[in-house]
């Protein structure tokens, strides 16, 4: 029997995929709930995850997956129109008309970042097609000078300074080139007419989770059991120590699969991950009519949040009883930041009121509903030198034989995290235990 720690996605890839090698599987997860970050919220109509979420169509292993499972044809593909509000105006950027129309930037300045955008290096006068080829070339530069370099002066303070603001804040400065190059290539696919494609099941990211689950089987899930201690003997994972309801109980263990944060994993095994971790505040907001007529809004203005992502200007209104679906979010670097202390109707207060200040016609009589989630740990720190401090898939040399890592700090989950990441990296560990098994 092999053991999984951790009951989000790609915990749940890993018991899927050891189980389809014709191995045994448990999964333990500390809380009442399946899916991690994909964890929604009910609506009038379809479910809405607590944390927004959409698919690249690089994502390609969870479209798999999807088919595997029957459900494949739920995920529809969708425009995801973008704008930018900066000096209390807001500009629609999908379309070359669009951004050639913004009016902060030069020509020079659209053609440097229009260039960067097409993978074409012009710097030299000379243009370089295989420049952007590979991330790992960029792991060492900051993204503050990689943007400078192969832009301009101009883009970097009116758009990508803003927007390194937005992700990771006072943090911007240790940024890898890397995660920002490969930001500019993950939102890759995009309708000259129309805008960026996206992938959003019907039903939502339950509709992919419950097969999954169902096919893993709920009778293998061991919700609200936290896993406690691992046991070690002779260089290898010989048991597992669980609690549930105050009750421990020792199970004896083939493998371990750790899918959670690296500190669970230095928690239970000692191993230490130099990868640091921001918080997440998101909140949905349930209103009576739209507030844009966008899907994700980047803001370089003053704002106490990152962005604002209308929910339903992306998946029509009517699949969630008629209510507009507002995604408030913002990131947290410090346990000292206001929004890791403020409670959540100050949150709410403010804001509500910063939208107001954006919107002259948003009212909050307009909200019927305010739900706010938060993560401590819900997205890595894209430092310089990243690769270097991800955690193995198999942990026989640095732990123990028989323990791997699924968690985001995992490599599936580089240049930047996805679902599909959580279930490569779930798909990766139940591949080395069935190499070892055989």
């Amino acid at each position: 029997m092999y053991h999984v720690v951790g009951g989000g996605i790609a915990g749940l890839a890993a018991a899927y995929s050891l189980q389809q090698r014709g191995h045994e599987v448990e999964i333990f997860e500390g809380s009442s709930d399946l899916g991690g970050l994909a964890a929604s919220y009910e609506t009038a109509g379809d479910p809405i995850e607590k944390f927004y979420h959409h698919l690249s169509k690089s994502e390609e292993t969870i479209v798999r997956l999807a088919d595997e499972l029957g459900a494949g044809s739920r995920i529809e593909w969708l425009v995801g129109e973008n704008a930018y509000h900066i000096e209390g105006e807001t500009y629609p950027m999908d379309t070359p008309w669009q951004i050639l129309a913004f009016p902060h930037w030069s020509v020079y300045d659209k053609f440097r970042l229009g260039m960067l955008t097409l993978d074409i290096d012009v710097r030299g006068g000379i243009p370089s097609f295989d420049t952007y080829e590979r991330l790992e070339d960029f792991e060492d530069q900051s993204a503050v000078e990689f943007a400078k370099e192969h832009t301009t002066e101009n883009v970097y303070d009116t758009f990508f300074e803003p927007l390194l603001d937005a992700k990771f804040g006072d943090r911007k400065e240790d940024v890898s080139a890397a995660w920002l190059l490969a930001r500019i290539k993950f939102r890759g696919e995009r309708d000259l007419l129309r805008g960026e494609i996206l992938g959003y099941p019907k039903g939502g990211f339950e509709a992919l989770l419950d097969p999954l689950v169902e096919s893993v089987g709920r009778d293998t899930v061991r919700t609200e059991t936290r896993v406690t201690g691992l046991g070690i003997e002779n260089g290898e994972v010989t048991t597992v120590t669980t609690e549930t309801a105050g009750e421990t109980t020792t199970h004896d263990t083939d493998g371990v699969v750790v899918a959670t944060m690296p500190n669970v994993l230095e928690e239970l095994a000692g191993y230490t991950c130099e990868i640091d971790f921001q918080g997440a505040v998101c909140a949905v907001v349930t209103m009576d009519r739209p507030l844009t007529d966008t899907y994700w809004l980047n803001i370089a203005d003053e704002a106490p949040f990152g962005a604002l992502i209308e929910h339903t200007n992306f998946v029509p209104p009517a699949r969630y009883g008629g209510d507009h679906l507002l995604y408030v979010a913002s990131y947290v670097q410090s346990d000292e930041e206001w929004l890791a202390t403020a409670d959540d109707d100050e949150i709410e207060d403010r804001w509500l009121d910063a939208i107001a200040g954006m919107f002259p016609d948003f009212d909050r009589d307009h909200v019927e509903q305010f739900r706010l989630a938060k993560a401590p740990r819900a997205a890595p720190i894209y430092e310089r030198g990243y690769l270097d401090m991800v955690v193995p898939y198999d942990l026989q040399d640095d732990v123990a034989d028989g323990l791997y890592y699924a968690g985001m700090a995992s490599e599936a989950q580089y240049p930047e995290r996805s679902l599909d990441g959580g279930i490569v990296a779930g798909f990766e560990c139940a591949k080395r235990i069935d190499r070892k098994a055989d």
